[in-house]
């Protein structure tokens, strides 16, 4: 009896060869409404699933040598590519937030249900299990362009990035919006308030914004931050203040604009000094991204921090390449609480 209860509870495709170009599910498995995987290079699956907190289990590898990598949704990464040797499998289990619109809040709706995507140079999904997990923690984002899911590459936001570095019994709900600062992000229905309606005890809620508040008083940003913070709190989320990401914006001898790149903006308001302050008065835990990004972007210098950016396609020194979004998340990931670090794992 409690086996057939786990079926109906679970869609569970069984994947034996990817050399067909269609898989469908057995039809004792159909319960809750899974939809094929189809393709090879990458394998797509779509599963007709309500809004909510979904555990997937998947195991790549088979009789052949690949390297298959994973994401979700809108571009989010669940594993980078990972090799696996002839005859081997590996079993990695992630926690995947499906919400509609699936990106961007203020973005286009996008598909409903959850996607799956196996890449990599030769992808071997060999098989995949989506189970409700209403209960799981989330990870908040609250944030901008740097941050947000990205709709089409070589655009990244660090907050796609991110879910390849959790333990895989969190889920990331990116809630960041391109184009918000402090102001338009909290008062948008789809962004801080959808987002905090969301929260329940014990999740964490990233707030990063300051890139466009390029000409907010320092009052005014501070107002903000404290409003959302307070907020996050009443509903027992644990909030986390993060400076934002440097631009790519260099001195003659090698060193980061100290006004530009490092978020002085037209007031003359240091922001990510101005989130320092604030986290240290209410004792609000802070991740300084800025001084983590400025170390790295200056370590690697005018020439080779381009790759970070979006310099080769559009002469951007702000939006970052899928390795700068995948560097900096990894940043973000090691300044995190201890029990949210570890990457998901054999199950």
């Amino acid at each position: 009896m409690r086996r057939t209860v786990r079926v109906r509870r679970t869609a569970v495709i069984a994947l034996a060869a990817l050399a067909a170009s269609t898989v469908t599910l057995p039809a004792a498995h159909a319960s809750p409404g899974p939809g094929p995987c189809t393709g090879t290079a990458p394998v797509t699956c779509h599963f007709d699933l309500a809004p909510g907190t979904y555990r997937v289990s998947a195991v790549i590898g088979g009789a052949a040598a690949g390297e298959t990598g994973l994401t979700a949704e809108a571009r989010r990464t669940l594993l980078a590519p990972t090799r696996t040797t002839a005859g081997q499998t590996l079993r990695r289990t992630f926690t995947v937030d499906v919400r509609d619109p699936e990106g961007e809040p203020t973005g286009p709706a996008g598909s409903p249900g959850l996607d799956l995507y196996a890449g990599g140079a030769a992808p071997l999904l060999t098989g995949l299990t989506v189970t409700p997990a209403p209960r799981a923690p989330r990870l908040f984002l609250a944030g901008d362009s740097t941050v947000c899911d990205q709709a089409a590459a070589p655009y990244t936001g660090w907050g796609q990035e991110l879910p390849q570095f959790l333990d895989g019994r969190t889920a990331v709900a990116n809630y960041a919006g391109s184009g918000e600062g402090s102001q338009s992000f909290l008062d948008k229905p789809e962004l801080f308030p959808a987002l905090l309606a969301r929260v329940r005890k014990g999740d964490t809620v990233l707030v990063q914004l300051g890139h466009n508040d390029k000409q907010t008083p320092a009052a005014v940003y501070r107002a903000n931050l404290t409003t959302m913070v307070e907020r996050i709190r009443e509903r027992g989320g644990r909030p986390v203040l993060v400076t934002p990401v440097v631009r790519r914006w260099f001195n003659a001898d090698g060193t980061l604009d100290n006004g530009t790149a490092l978020h002085v903006n037209g007031l003359g308001v240091d922001l990510p000094g101005q989130l320092r302050a604030l986290a240290a008065e209410r004792g609000i835990p802070l991740i300084d991204l800025t001084a983590l990004t400025k170390r790295r972007v200056e370590e690697l210098g005018p020439e080779a921090s381009k790759a970070l950016y979006l310099y080769a396609e559009a002469r951007d020194n702000t939006h970052t390449s899928q390795r700068g979004a995948t560097e900096f998340a990894a940043l973000v990931r090691a300044a995190l609480p201890g029990n949210l670090r570890a990457p998901g794992g054999d199950r």
